[in-house]
């Protein structure tokens, strides 16, 4: 089974968190929640020894990531100029606080692939990779990113 390319996706859902887009001109510019979801499609051209791309029970540093970035926190931007604020907040337990090059569902697409799929290539030994990470805020808007061939 070696020469083709297999695929299989995972989606975690259900990760409640808040961020502000401080450089929107509209009502983004405000703290506002979201349930996001990620859903992550692998990818591999040998199966492995179980016929997977993937094994999902396998996944578990995976899901503990994301609960740890997006479960009941606040995502601010590094260059926003109130992050001293969030900061102060964070540190007097008000909210738990994660800075991320950007908060833009497209970004956050991008920065969860890139932890992702460094983790799926070190657990399969470069036998598989993440092929394309779908960031959801709700259930009417989603991005993906897909790494450049």
């Amino acid at each position: 089974m070696t020469g083709s390319c297999f695929t299989s996706s995972k989606t975690y859902r259900n990760l409640p968190c808040c961020h502000r887009q401080w450089r929107h001109s509209g009502h983004c510019t405000f703290l506002h929640g979201y349930s996001r979801s990620y859903t992550f499609h692998f990818a591999c051209n040998k199966l492995d020894e179980s016929f997977f791309v993937v094994d999902f029970s396998a996944l578990q540093e995976l899901k503990s990531w994301l609960d740890e970035m997006f479960d009941h926190t606040t995502l601010i931007c590094a260059d926003d100029p109130k992050l001293p604020l969030f900061e102060t907040m964070h540190k007097e337990e008000v909210i738990n606080l994660r800075v991320l090059p950007s908060v833009s569902m497209e970004a956050s697409a991008k920065f969860v692939w890139e932890y992702a799929d460094k983790l799926i290539r070190e657990k399969t030994g470069g036998r598989a990779w993440v092929q394309m990470v779908e960031a959801r805020e709700n259930d009417k808007n989603a991005a993906t990113f897909t790494p450049p061939i």
